[in-house]
């Protein structure tokens, strides 16, 4: 756990490039948020009465932001804090709220309490969209973890003709290595909150049957030593053979499973790609994994990738599903792409901040009537802008799973997103299901977060293949021109409007 006082000395005097909060005593409520978008919403209901600091700076991915010693200057200083959390927000983020608010410090995770406001939540639906098994891995159950809690997954032994790797990458092309048995076992460690899930790749470098097994544990936090989760457990892969077993997994989605509830492990499968709720459970001694034929690739020459060997090598691989770091439960977090769930935040600030503060009572509720009529008027015009739109052609193409909210609340539809195999440059196939889908539904337009920009060569690419133009969207992050949550959503409708109709 970082410690509060030797954070706030360590601190003491270093510049910050984004607001910084006190202990200044000047009157005012002391407020830290995750993000920009967090940030503006409680600076519109708190007015002069709060000083309100987010530690993801602006055009920065909240998925994937690291804080640092300076981030938590601003969270020991606060007298609220506010995330939007559903695992929105990269782990260690939380983690730095969670581990130096000071007692009694309101913690609000926003879209979960949204919902006493009438926000509305719906699933994060993934198209795994790959020609093998997408394989992840999954924390389930709560007994004894908290938001804050590690759930540890180490590989602990492997047996096969070969080395087998587990990675992650990231949103910018950096890997995370989770799993090595070339070089043993010291630290072979996958780190994932209580109730969340992660995409990854698995590389095999010969072909045959492996048996892979693992150990879970729980840090309940920071300071907490990890206590042991079921049993070491052994999967079967089948490399580029005939698996043969009880349940062959093959296809869709799969996910190696740490169940707290039930102190065991085994994996979760639904051959047709859907998440938590379509899945079964398969004992790990009836399950064996395939990794086919047509999973041979090719270790690509981009220095990331040097922990697998030569660039060129042959290689077994199945994919990570999903570009980027991409943490999260079983409900999509964005919720604020509907105005209407902006709102329900709003109302939760507004009591959050009047039971912290009394004497702005009326100031809090003045600020949020006059928000919350700003906010209605708003989504009144994108619902008007938006069904400008033919119905024909309310097709959204993305870099990035975010804009289910957005379509769902204004009549569009997400056709796809870029989920390219990161390792390796985009397949033949991979263009070709692009293409289609763009030809196909006559799509006019893709669209392209500015703070998304690097992971988006082949959307670029095919967009200038067809001839269609590439517009702006906003998903998690402010850019510059858009410093605020209405600019985004006006902005993203302007742009809808005026690349879709």
């Amino acid at each position: 756990m970082l410690a509060i006082a030797a954070a706030a000395a360590t601190l003491t005097g270093c510049g910050y490039e984004r607001d910084r909060l006190s202990s200044s005593g000047d009157g005012r409520l002391q407020v830290v948020v995750t993000t920009g978008i967090l940030r503006d919403l409680v600076a519109n209901v708190g007015g002069d009465r709060v000083r309100v600091a987010s530690l993801v700076p602006d055009g920065a991915d909240p998925h994937t932001f690291e804080p640092t010693l300076r981030d938590v200057r601003n969270v020991v200083y606060a007298d609220v804090a506010f995330s939007n959390y559903l695992l929105l927000e990269e782990h260690s983020v939380v983690k730095t709220l969670d581990a130096n608010l000071r007692p009694g410090t309101p913690d609000v995770s926003l879209a979960e309490g949204a919902v006493k406001y009438a926000a509305e939540i719906i699933p994060l639906v993934e198209d795994v969209n790959l020609d093998t098994i997408w394989l992840g891995l999954r924390a389930r159950g709560g007994r004894g973890a908290t938001r804050a809690s590690d759930v540890l997954l180490s590989l602990t032994g492997a047996s096969g003709p070969g080395a087998v790797y587990g990675y992650l990458t990231g949103t910018f092309g950096d890997t995370d290595v989770y799993f090595n048995s070339r070089d043993g076992f010291a630290d072979d460690t996958a780190t994932l909150p209580a109730d969340a899930h992660t995409h990854m790749s698995w590389v095999f470098t010969r072909p045959g049957t492996y048996r892979l097994t693992f150990q879970a544990s729980l840090r309940a936090d920071a300071a907490a030593p990890p206590v042991p989760v079921g049993r070491p457990t052994t999967f079967t892969f089948a490399v580029g053979v005939r698996p043969q077993g009880a349940t062959v997994l093959d296809r869709g989605h799969a996910d190696l499973t740490v169940d707290l509830d039930e102190d065991r492990l085994y994996a979760l499968y639904d051959p047709q790609g859907g998440g938590e709720g379509t899945q079964t459970e398969v004992p790990a001694e009836r399950a064996v994994i395939d990794v086919p034929a047509k999973a041979l690739a090719e270790i690509p020459g981009d220095p990331q990738f040097r922990f697998l060997g030569r660039p060129g090598t042959p290689i077994y691989q199945l994919p990570q599903a999903v570009l980027g770091k991409h943490v999260h439960g079983e409900i999509d977090p964005h919720l604020w792409q509907d105005a209407g769930n902006a709102m329900a935040y709003v109302k939760l600030i507004r009591d959050t901040l009047i039971a912290r503060d009394p004497e702005g009572a009326a100031t809090y509720r003045a600020n949020a009537d006059r928000y919350l009529a700003e906010l209605d008027a708003l989504d009144r015009y994108v619902r008007r802008t938006l069904a400008a739109i033919p119905p024909e052609r309310r097709y959204l193409v993305t870099t990035h799973d975010a804009f289910a909210y957005l379509a769902h609340a204004y009549g569009l539809r997400v056709a796809g997103f870029v989920t390219p195999n990161p390792a390796t440059e985009p397949s033949l196939a991979d263009r070709r299901k692009l293409t289609e889908t763009i030809r196909t539904l006559k799509v006019p337009a893709v669209f392209l977060e500015p703070n998304l920009a690097a992971r988006a060569s082949t959307l670029t690419e095919v967009a200038r293949e067809r001839g269609i133009a590439v517009c702006p969207i906003h998903g998690d992050a402010f850019s510059p021109g858009v410093s605020t949550y209405a600019q985004m959503l006006r902005a993203n409708a302007d742009s809808l409007r005026r690349c879709l109709g």
